[in-house]
């Protein structure tokens, strides 16, 4: 991190290679499972319709996943810019862009299996919904809206800072920023 008029997070290369790798990794498995489906004895797990179903969604989110990494890797963009007028995400295939302190009314940490994010809770979460092109981009961002109440979630996974970190960071600004 370094500090000036902002603060840059930038990406960690070894943190994106690893997510990557793990990305194509599920890939290849959805493949398998389309291609040539495991014999399974359980009556519900083994289910040929459900194997593939598995497959397809396998490929279709841990393909969006590998494309988004495999982007951000060329990328010369910083992961999190955080200054005076907000914070820039840059950090995710779903990231938001400048999100305005004015908006962010609050900041939770949510937790899906071990994986932690923050949840910037926005005053006007259907704007930047609307804002957003991209169809699978924006389906998952609203799908982030149904399940926690915000389109916008900022992991620390592929920055180069540690979640701790990055959540105390954010909660000072936030405090120093709308004061």
């Amino acid at each position: 991190m370094k500090q000036k008029e902002h603060i840059e997070i930038p990406l960690s290369k070894t943190k994106m290679t690893l997510t990557l790798l793990g990305s194509l990794a599920f890939v290849g498995i959805g493949i398998w499972f389309l291609i040539k489906p495991p014999k399974i004895s359980n009556p519900i797990l083994g289910n040929p319709t459900l194997i593939i179903a598995v497959g397809l969604a396998s490929i279709l989110f841990f393909g969006f996943v590998a494309v988004s990494i495999f982007r951000k890797l060329s990328s010369k963009n910083v992961g999190l810019i955080i200054s005076r007028q907000g914070v820039t995400d840059n950090s995710s295939g779903v990231s938001a862009g400048l999100i305005p302190w004015t908006d962010i009314q609050e900041i939770n940490v949510s937790q899906v299996m071990s994986q932690k994010f923050l949840l910037l809770i926005v005053r006007n979460p259907q704007e930047y919904l609307d804002n957003v092109r991209n169809p699978i981009k924006r389906t998952a961002m609203k799908a982030n809206y149904k399940m926690y109440g915000s389109p916008i979630s900022i992991s620390a996974k592929v920055l180069d800072t540690d979640f701790d970190r990055l959540h105390q960071l954010m909660v000072e600004k936030l405090k120093e920023y709308k004061a």
